[in-house]
């Protein structure tokens, strides 16, 4: 087990001073040291997603000359590689970086099914990227990191770019980082009030905590999970997932119901819902300016104004609240769509939150089982 100041010191000792990325579980050590650390500030920004943080991380060497750093999740190294291969590759601008990768889904241990892939094939991309790795367990000592290092050194001195692979248990970090926030209305608890006003609509939710506790409100009120699609991976992508089923089925109200991370992972797809204007489709967001799902790490949403962006781009209605009676009243007046609803939400979920018990396979063929019966 790699302690995380001694991890740090050789990132620092290869030039590192910056860092950015998308928090990761695996990574929960590195991000809760860079919270404690630098917070957020010129040294350290968590990005909207992880082609975002490449570019950050380009800018950075562009300006200062000094080595930057991009932590991540494996499942974001598909948003890399447009990037890494047409910008920091080095038969291009040959900018070199460092990459920290989180590996779920690694071959041999057990995992959510939409790790199971990404997992498989983790240390494959990074080979086809052309990225030299070091896996990094929990039996990784100080000397063989130094000795990688010397070799990476040079890797980078020549433009390319260079990966620590991280697997489950790799880093460690003793001190505790708490993150919260001023808002009381639980993402369960709205969740709940989505489902009973829905009926038998359809409901796409998010990767996450928010499709996990749907799944248990359908469980717990004794309901069918036909009615809604569960996006366990694919972060950022849920709205466009229901826009696509929404424009199929035009008699059928869609509700998305998203989180901040995620919406602000691929944002452009609120212009594309908009320009589209479906009127059967609702887009909640719940925003407890929080990558909660993987630690608790902040997002940005909550310097920004969602209303103003969700009009700007062309929802015919839009609306923020933070009470649940508030949520009740916009509930109750729906209007004809694209309408977005900004929720917000405290960070936090039951201990015992549990996960869903069918798999993503059964939950496809019941839903669209439910989608053709709405024909």
């Amino acid at each position: 087990m790699m302690y995380i100041l001694d991890f740090v010191f050789q990132l620092s000792d290869m030039g590192v001073s910056f860092y950015t990325g998308v928090p990761d579980s695996q990574l929960k050590p590195l991000c809760n040291y860079l919270m404690d650390e630098y917070s957020i500030s010129d040294n350290h920004i968590i990005a909207a997603n992880e082609g975002n943080a490449v570019a950050l991380a380009a800018g950075h060497y562009l300006s200062t000359g000094n080595i930057p750093c991009v932590y991540l999740q494996n499942s974001g190294l598909g948003n890399i590689i447009n990037p890494v291969a047409s910008l920091l590759n080095d038969r291009v601008y040959g900018i070199p970086c460092i990459f920290v990768v989180g590996w779920r889904g690694e071959p041999g241990l057990k995992d959510e099914p939409q790790h199971d892939f990404q997992g498989e094939i983790t240390l494959k991309l990074l080979d086809v990227m052309d990225i030299a790795y070091m896996v990094i367990d929990k039996d990784t000592n100080i000397e063989e990191l130094q000795h990688k290092k010397s070799d990476f050194k040079v890797l980078l001195g020549a433009g390319k770019s260079v990966a620590f692979v991280i697997k489950k248990g790799g880093l460690t970090y003793e001190k505790k980082v708490y993150y919260k926030n001023k808002h009381t209305l639980l993402r369960e608890q709205i969740i709940e009030r989505i489902v009973d006003v829905a009926n038998e609509d359809i409901i796409v939710s998010t990767t996450g905590k928010t499709s996990r506790e749907l799944f248990e409100i359908r469980e717990s009120k004794g309901q069918s999970h036909k009615y809604d699609f569960l996006t366990v991976g694919s972060m950022g992508h849920s709205s466009s997932i229901a826009l696509g089923i929404a424009l199929n089925k035009p008699n059928k109200r869609v509700w998305c119901i998203d989180g901040d991370g995620a919406l602000l992972m691929h944002m452009g797809s609120m212009a594309i819902i908009a320009t589209k204007s479906p009127k059967n489709y609702v887009h909640v967001v719940i925003n407890n300016s929080a990558h909660e799902s993987v630690g608790g790490m902040p997002t940005v949403a909550d310097k920004m104004d969602l209303v103003q962006i969700a009009l700007g781009c062309g929802y015919r209605y839009a609306y923020s609240v933070d009470k649940l009676d508030e949520l009740n009243c916009v509930l109750e007046k729906l209007d004809e769509g694209p309408v977005f609803i900004e929720v917000k939400s405290a960070i936090g979920s039951r201990a015992d939150l549990g996960r869903p018990t069918t798999t993503p396979a059964e939950n496809k063929e019941a839903f669209m089982s439910y989608l053709k019966e709405c024909d």
